[in-house]
């Protein structure tokens, strides 16, 4: 527990030591906020009876975690390449509780990022029933440790970091869009909307659009079955990848 501990600490002390990754993991989210709602708040969909702003708001939120987490794994590969990797490695600490801590440590950034642009989110309209907070705020960690969870699953495989940028952007806007973040997955055409279905993260989007704004797609109890089942899916891969990695 005190490697987790330690492992968790030290990422939310690099976030919060660097501004520029601060604003910068904010800047884009925002603006998609601030365009797409504000341009398309006139627009109606059959499939939802809310404003496409408190539609989108959650969307944008679960864009923050889902990019936010799998970048998060680039750090794994900056350590192995400048060599702090191999300290943890050789440490006493076992490779499941260092994938924990790294895990812990990238949905707790990626959930502070999504609070504050949903905090942000007011000045444009959006306005969320207070006594649905803690709910909203489970539902992003949770959402946030599946996604930060394949970020380190891909990085445990790469040893370049160029690479990994091109993988996960080729990986993460595909499975963003599909989401259902933007846009109802329920207006995609057929074949469309059936491999939107089978992507777990259509599912944590819809959970946390569910805490927010009480609007789902899903019965919540199918969207959280699912999250949890590619959880632990997820934490299995990572630590069987990790413990395969080699550091030179």
């Amino acid at each position: 527990m005190k490697g987790i501990y330690v492992l968790w600490l030290r990422d939310l002390k690099r976030y919060t030591r660097a501004r520029s990754r601060f604003f910068g993991s904010l800047a884009m989210p925002f603006f998609f906020l601030a365009f797409f709602g504000l341009g398309f708040r006139r627009v109606t969909f059959p499939s939802i009876e809310i404003g496409y702003m408190e539609f989108l708001t959650p969307g944008i939120v679960s864009m923050v975690v889902i990019f936010s987490g799998t970048l998060s794994g680039v750090s794994v590969v900056w350590d192995r390449q400048f060599g702090f990797l191999r300290e943890i490695m050789v440490s006493p600490v076992s490779r499941s509780a260092i994938v924990l801590g790294r895990t812990l440590g990238g949905a707790t950034i990626a959930t502070i990022q999504a609070t504050i642009l949903a905090a942000i989110s007011h000045f444009l309209g959006f306005s969320m029933e207070p006594s649905m907070i803690p709910v909203a705020l489970l539902a992003i960690f949770v959402f946030s440790i599946i996604s930060t969870l394949t970020g380190i699953a891909i990085s445990s495989v790469i040893t370049d970091i160029h690479g990994f940028q091109l993988i996960v952007n080729f990986f993460v806007f595909p499975i963003f869009f599909l989401s259902g973040a933007i846009f109802p997955v329920s207006e995609f055409p057929g074949i469309v909307e059936t491999i939107a279905r089978l992507s777990p993260f259509t599912y944590g989007v819809d959970l946390v659009r569910f805490s927010m704004v009480n609007l789902s797609l899903f019965d919540p109890l199918v969207d959280v079955i699912v999250i949890f089942l590619y959880l632990f899916l997820m934490l299995s891969i990572a630590s069987y990848l990790f413990s395969r990695t080699e550091v030179r």
